[in-house]
């Protein structure tokens, strides 16, 4: 289904604030709130809206610094990438990993409390699985940290 003007401005404000109080979001929208609140619960139903989280700070729990890990292998098959899947999956240190196209096959977001905490990631990949290279890059300053997605061409 196509999202209208209305669905799109709930949504943003949703990415804002997930607890956005529904009164609120109603009279924003120009929807009375069960309106506001059907619409809701179709964009929930259709899959718009994934889930809801807390964005924590990641200072403050203890985990300042992020680390990019590029990562290549000679091996792609199947079965080696349902092993690293399941790796990745069963290290919480890594909270995001990409297939890639280009020279390098997979990227890897890890968060840490520290740039030490990096080889005890490194040694629990290595000990698993064989690559090719792993290659690590420590974010020095985030300019920008958004999950806002940008609704104009949705």
């Amino acid at each position: 289904m196509k999202l209208d003007q209305r669905d799109k401005q709930i949504l943003a404000l949703l990415q804002l604030q997930a607890d956005h109080p529904l009164a609120d979001l109603a009279e924003k929208t120009h929807l009375s709130p069960s309106a506001c609140w059907r619409r809701i619960k179709r964009l929930e139903e259709e899959g718009y809206i994934a889930r809801r989280a807390a964005l924590l700070d990641r200072k403050k729990v203890g985990l300042p610094t992020t680390v990019y890990v590029m990562v290549r292998t000679a091996n792609h098959s199947l079965e080696w990438l349902e092993r690293f899947r399941a790796l990745v999956a069963d290290t919480p240190e890594i909270v995001e990993m990409h297939r890639l196209t280009g020279d390098i096959d997979y990227l890897l977001k890890i968060v840490l409390p520290d740039v030490e905490s990096l080889d005890l990631v490194y040694k629990k990949l290595v000990a698993k699985l064989q690559f090719n290279d792993i290659s690590s890059y420590i974010s020095m300053e985030m300019f920008k940290d958004t999950t806002v997605l940008p609704l104009s061409n949705a």
